[in-house]
C-alpha cells in the first residue's frame, strides 16, 4: 500500500473502535476486489438486496457482483412510472440487505448524509434488516461540521453535474444554500448510533470512491 493508504488504515482502526461503541461495525480493505468479495460472502444466498443508487457501490464493482450472484435485487432505477417507483421502494424497505455509501464519516464514527428525496437515508435509519456501506478514503472528515461542508461543497456540486440539476452549485461549483426546485439538499441526517447492534456495517476501502 502507499503511505496514504497506510495512514488511512491506521485512521480506520481508530474509527472502528468508535463505531463499536455506537453499535456499528467497521472493516478495512486494501482494495475494492477484496471488499466486494467479503460483502458477497457475508450476504446469505437467496436474500433480497436493494441499494440507494450510490456511485461508490457502482465504482467498486459491488453491483455487478450482486447482479451475477444468487440474490434477488430490487433496483428502483428500473421503475418507469411514479407508481412503479413507489411499489419498488415499498419492497426496498423490507429487503434483507441495503447497499449504500455515506456522504461523509467523522473520525469519531458519525455518519453525515444529505438527500434530495430522502429514500436513501430513510432506509439507513429504519427498514432493511442489514445496511452495508462502502466508504472510500475521500469520505473521511474530522467532525460533523466538516462533513456537512464536504457534502455541500464537494459532493453536491459533483452530483449536480452528474444528474444535470438546475441548481446554483451546478453553475458555481459550491453551495449557495438554495431553495431551488432541483435542490438535492432537502434532508440532513447525522447517524451517531445504531439502535440495533450490528445492523449497520461499514466497509472502508483504501481507494477514493464516489463523490
Amino acid at each position: 500500500m502507499t503511505p496514504k493508504q497506510l495512514a488511512f488504515q491506521t485512521v480506520v482502526e481508530g474509527i472502528t473502535k468508535k463505531l463499536a461503541l455506537r453499535n456499528m461495525e467497521g472493516y478495512f480493505f486494501e482494495d475494492c476486489n477484496s471488499c466486494v468479495k467479503a460483502i458477497i460472502q457475508m450476504m446469505e444466498n437467496d436474500s433480497v438486496v436493494s441499494w440507494g443508487g450510490s456511485e461508490s457501490i457502482k465504482e467498486c464493482g459491488l453491483m455487478d457482483a450482486v447482479r451475477s450472484g444468487n440474490f434477488t435485487l430490487i433496483d428502483r432505477l428500473t421503475a418507469k412510472t411514479p407508481e412503479e417507483d413507489r411499489a419498488l421502494y415499498a419492497k426496498t424497505v423490507l429487503s434483507d440487505y441495503y447497499l449504500m455509501s455515506t456522504n461523509a464519516i467523522t473520525l469519531d464514527g458519525e455518519l453525515i448524509n444529505i438527500d434530495g428525496n430522502g429514500n436513501r437515508i430513510a432506509c439507513l435509519i429504519h427498514g432493511p434488516k442489514h445496511v452495508i456501506l462502502v466508504v472510500g478514503m475521500n469520505k473521511l472528515v474530522p467532525d460533523v461540521e466538516s462533513g456537512y461542508a464536504r457534502v455541500r461543497n464537494m459532493a453536491a456540486p459533483a452530483n449536480a453535474q452528474r444528474l444535470k440539476k438546475h441548481t446554483p452549485c451546478f453553475d458555481t461549483g459550491r453551495c449557495s444554500n438554495c431553495l431551488s426546485n432541483d435542490c438535492m439538499c432537502n434532508h440532513t441526517v447525522i447517524t451517531r448510533r445504531s439502535g440495533i447492534p450490528g445492523r449497520i456495517k461499514i466497509f472502508f476501502v483504501a481507494q477514493e470512491l464516489g463523490y
